[in-house]
């Protein structure tokens, strides 16, 4: 897998997210308030309080589940010990990359968390088993729906990564890393488990040509914000919102990680970026660039 498609990016940009509100339309709710108490009052005769969007779990609650899931298994204990079903949750960090609880496990080599999660109700599949070495599950999946070793992961990660960052942990025990690494081998005999979709380099040049705030609208989070992360990737968020990785697919084009199907086309005038039009695939909105942009991440 590609360097730029590591773990270590992903988390490098989701750092911030896990306290910020959620990329396009979501509400943080109240900044600041525990996900598992955020709620408004309403007219129950109890006076207990009553989360907006009830009888859904608070979006608060499901972002932050998914995000300390990567890495942080005692917030992940108590949010699953307070509620269950929150081991089941999924959440979109941007253009439909959708994770679930499980699945940012998986793909940061975190067994402790991915076994808490599925004592809870998570629904573990084929990059949860390459996670935990088991070698015959993942051939016996694999040999029964061929092509399958193929299917991306969240933001685009590989089946094969899945495995190899979990090999990648120290203090493994040697059975677990004889598995993990009995995995890794099956699936590196393969040729479709660790291919990515190819992308164009971007030069320092290019880059300045597209980095700016782009408005499609009269609201303050009505802004899209072009940056580059500290990693050297161009990245797209809305507002104050953390900024998702792009990745150049076509020339003007771009296409945001863990949503390939998505387009991010630029309106150029003199070799400078003077508009953005999203589609997925139809077109869903039109920004036009009012000013360059510095570093983000």
């Amino acid at each position: 897998m590609s360097a730029d498609h590591s773990r270590r990016d992903f988390l490098g940009v989701t750092a911030a997210a896990c306290g910020a509100a959620t990329f396009f339309g979501l509400s943080a709710g109240h900044a600041g308030a525990d996900p598992l108490t955020n709620a408004t009052k309403t007219s129950d005769p109890s006076g207990a309080p009553v989360a907006p969007g009830f009888p859904r779990q608070e979006l608060d609650a499901v972002r932050e589940v998914v995000g300390a899931s990567h890495a942080r298994f005692d917030r992940v204990k108590e949010l699953v010990t307070a509620r269950p079903a929150l081991a089941k949750a999924a959440w979109d960090w941007g253009f439909g990359d959708w994770e679930t609880a499980i699945g940012a496990a998986s793909h940061t080599g975190q067994r402790k968390i991915a076994e808490l999660l599925i004592q809870h109700g998570a629904r573990p599949n084929l990059f949860t088993f390459a996670m935990l070495g088991q070698v015959d599950v993942v051939r016996t999946i694999i040999s029964a729906n061929p092509g399958f070793e193929r299917i991306h992961g969240p933001h685009d990660i590989t089946l094969l990564q899945h495995a190899r960052n979990r090999l990648s942990h120290d203090h493994l025990s040697n059975e677990e890393r004889e598995n993990a690494a009995k995995t890794v081998a099956y699936l590196e005999s393969l040729p479709g488990a660790d291919v990515t979709a190819p992308a164009e380099p971007v030069s320092d040049a290019q880059k300045q040509a597209y980095m700016g705030r782009y408005l499609f609208g009269t609201g303050a989070d009505d802004v899209l914000i072009v940056g580059v992360h500290r990693t050297g990737h161009l990245t797209i968020g809305r507002g104050k919102e953390f900024p998702h990785i792009i990745s150049r697919v076509e020339p003007y084009a771009f296409a945001p990680r863990g949503a390939p199907d998505v387009r991010l086309r630029f309106g150029m005038k003199n070799d400078r970026a003077e508009s953005i039009t999203v589609h997925d695939p139809i077109p869903l909105l039109k920004a036009v660039r009012t000013s360059d942009a510095g570093k983000d991440g």
